[in-house]
């Protein structure tokens, strides 16, 4: 017989926000809060600009052609975190688009901090060229502050 557990929060006994889990063949654990991820967007990046579904997402901003910064409600502990990311492409004869995520340091615009990140869909058939993407997903992965 099918076993459930209803609860509303789960707290760690030694520590109240660490909860290990022991993962497939017993043999390892994960921490809980490390394997969530802390903020996701969903974009529609052609024709009309706008979010279709977030979590932890404040904002997102359509800079040009296939230039999208995304801004979180609540900071990530610091600027290494983890972001994973798919567009789908326009047009015919076959297009081919890279995913850019772009920390521009060097140039003193910062576009990759704790709340905010700049990316960059690029055509790599055409010459590397920005285009919007007509759906458009990241997930970002790290601590919270």
């Amino acid at each position: 017989m099918a076993s459930q557990l209803k609860v509303d929060t789960l707290t760690g006994v030694t520590t109240a926000g660490s909860i290990d889990v022991t993962g497939e063949g017993n043999s390892t654990t994960t921490n809980l809060q490390q394997g969530l991820s802390k903020s996701w967007v969903c974009l529609k990046g052609s024709d009309t600009f706008a979010v279709r579904d977030s979590f932890n997402t404040t904002s997102a901003t359509d800079n040009g052609v296939g230039d999208y910064t995304t801004t979180r409600s609540n900071a990530l502990a610091n600027g290494d975190y983890a972001t994973s990311g798919i567009c789908s492409a326009t047009g015919g004869g076959n297009p081919h688009y890279n995913f850019i995520v772009e920390n521009s340091e060097n140039s003193g615009t910062k576009i990759r901090t704790t709340t905010a990140l700049r990316t960059y869909i690029l055509n790599a058939r055409d010459s590397e060229s920005t285009n919007d993407a007509p759906d458009y997903s990241m997930t970002f992965m790290g601590d919270l502050a």
